[in-house]
């Protein structure tokens, strides 16, 4: 089985990924982006299915890792009984190309390594057609399966059943490259990538990037490590931010929630940019918003939920036989039938996040305001259509009281920016609505008891509710709102985390349970520091920062009861909201969360 979902590192260059184990096994990696049928699939299966192992050949040696300072230059130091050596491995951050580049350091001594690759494309579908193309002094293996081909250079490899394998030494001074690149299989293999002005070029742009974060507080390097996650799943061409860069990595092991996360939630990209907006980078927020005139084009009434990186509509859910699922967990799905359902919220997570980077001083375009009042519009449409929530269920519709919330601050941000920053639009038809919205709210999405409910007819409470102070619809200490957190901590917490739902109650239409959801914890750190509960913020956030693995990295889940990392990883949503507690907990709030 694979290893552990909290033992895989992330390597990015902003247009695909690849995780890494603890044992030295690539075992996830699409090419040449985020979203491409894997070539490497041992996560969602076993080393047959794909990976590229490299490790010492001595079982008993030690492992230990770190990612050079701020980059996703990941340093694994190895220690075996005759020596020390460390392997550097990154994705290359070049103009035209795809590296994936595996530098092997002899530290002291001697260790002799092992090496095996074995390439199985198009989601394991796809055996290649390989063949030696180098020379004894420059070893070179070119693989090709129908449009896709991979040249390894580095090391002389040997077949063997598919795999192919070599072992070397490697002894103190010395240094020996392994190098994997990607190319069209109608076009000649690109000539060998300069491993050491790569090296360079890739440490100095991460390093970059990460230069400008400013944050101070006991959390910083959890804070600047989720910071570079959200940029690693940010796609440097298309500006597109996927929510994860895997699929199918199980929320409940063994269990049917399985889903695919390479693509742009509109949700998800929103609530990530709000988080780069409140440290600076607004370079990433006009590139996104760039990308979203493109995906959106000229049918605003027609806005999915999500898209591909490029801003592709074809999303269709689909099942694969040919990957039986991480330690069985079964079925793996490609695409995601989220794509198709109406998820009310959606509009107003983007216009909250691009009126912070309007306030932020990112200038109105020619076109980016039109497309906030067709967006706007189009919630209008929708007002009396009840909806799938932020959870994607796949049940009956409802009317949940978060996208019935999410839609007020659509109307809301749209009546201040005509207000407040002289943009055009019917400001009293939007605001006659909000005032409309607010008063069905309050009336039908708050309990006889005194707390905001999941959705209208419900006795149920849902996580989502802990943004409405977030966007600014009532006071963090709101008496709703303080009512709301003690039914959550009474009905949704296990173990000390938060659950997202009941889901006992049957509203999403699924099989099965889940763990708790990390990102709905975050949210709680926020509310118990902007309610005054400082104490309980502070021990919560460390516990949850202490559930990172030891690269800095989390999933979208976390079993308390097997202390282990589920679904997909890393998580833009974890990390976001990581960021987002700690920055409540340094004295700032986002959102506009004073704007009420």
């Amino acid at each position: 089985m694979p290893a552990p979902i909290e033992d895989y590192a992330l390597l990015s260059d902003c247009r695909t990924a690849a995780l890494v184990s603890r044992d030295g096994s690539i075992d996830w990696l699409c090419l040449p982006r985020f979203d491409a049928p894997s070539v490497f699939g041992a996560l969602l299966g076993d080393p047959s299915h794909g990976r590229w192992l490299l490790r010492p050949q001595d079982a008993e040696a030690t492992v230990a890792r770190h990612y050079l300072p701020d980059t996703f230059i990941l340093v694994t130091r190895w220690e075996s009984a005759s020596g020390v050596a460390e392997v550097q491995d990154f994705l290359a951050i070049t103009e035209d190309r795809t590296d994936v580049v595996r530098r092997i350091v002899g530290l002291s001594g001697t260790v002799e390594f092992t090496t095996e690759l074995r390439m199985h494309f198009d989601y394991a579908r796809a055996l290649p057609w390989v063949r030696q193309v180098g020379t004894p002094e420059a070893p070179a293996l070119h693989a090709t399966a129908g449009p896709e081909a991979v040249i390894v250079r580095g090391v002389a490899l040997v077949a063997s059943d598919h795999a192919h394998t070599a072992t070397f030494e490697i002894s103190a001074g010395e240094t020996r490259d392994l190098t994997l690149a990607w190319f069209p299989s109608f076009e000649d293999a690109p000539v060998p990538l300069d491993v050491e002005p790569a090296i360079a070029r890739t440490r100095s742009w991460w390093q970059g990037w990460a230069s400008s974060i400013a944050h101070e507080g006991p959390h910083r390097g959890a804070v600047v490590r989720s910071l570079l996650v959200l940029r690693a799943l940010t796609n440097r061409d298309t500006g597109g931010i996927v929510a994860a860069p895997t699929t199918s990595l199980p929320e409940q092991f063994g269990g049917p929630r399985n889903w695919d996360y390479r693509f742009v939630w509109l949700r998800d990209a929103a609530l990530t940019l709000e988080a780069l907006i409140a440290h600076g980078f607004l370079e990433e927020v006009h590139h996104w918003r760039r990308w979203l005139l493109r995906a959106v084009a000229g049918e605003p009434e027609e806005v999915q939920i999500m898209y591909g990186i490029a801003g592709e509509r074809d999303l269709a859910e689909r099942e694969l036989s040919s990957l039986p699922g991480y330690d069985g967990a079964s079925p793996v799905r490609i695409g995601n039938g989220a794509v198709d359902q109406y998820q009310a919220d959606v509009i107003g997570e983007v216009l909250v996040a691009l009126e912070a980077a309007r306030l932020a001083g990112l200038d109105e375009t020619e076109f980016s305001w039109p497309l906030q009042r067709a967006l706007i519009a189009r919630v209008i449409a929708g007002v009396d259509r009840p909806d799938n929530g932020i959870w994607e269920i796949r049940g009956e519709p409802q009317f949940f009281t978060h996208s019935r919330v999410m839609m007020w601050a659509a109307l809301d941000r749209g009546v201040r920016a005509v207000r407040e920053h002289g943009m055009s639009g019917d400001a009293e038809v939007w605001a006659h609505m909000c005032d409309r919205l607010r008063a069905e709210i309050d009336e039908r999405g708050v309990h006889p008891d005194g707390y905001f409910v999941q959705h209208y007819d419900s006795d149920e409470v849902d996580a989502s509710l802990l943004t409405l102070p977030q966007v600014g619809y009532c006071a963090a200490d709101d008496p709703r709102m303080l009512r709301t957190v003690e039914r959550m901590e009474q009905t949704l917490v296990r173990d000390g985390l938060l659950m997202r739902y009941r889901t006992s109650s049957g509203v999403d239409g699924l099989e099965g349970g889940e763990h708790p959801f990390l990102a709905c914890s975050f949210w709680l750190v926020e509310q118990y520091a902007a309610s005054g509960r400082i104490d309980d913020a502070r021990a919560l956030m460390d516990r949850l920062v202490g559930l990172a693995n030891d690269v800095g990295l989390l999933s979208e889940e976390y079993d308390v009861e097997g202390a282990r990392h589920a679904g997909n990883t890393p998580q833009a949503f974890s990390h976001l909201t990581l960021v987002r507690a700690a920055d409540a907990l340094a004295g700032h709030t986002g959102r506009a969360a004073d704007r009420r």
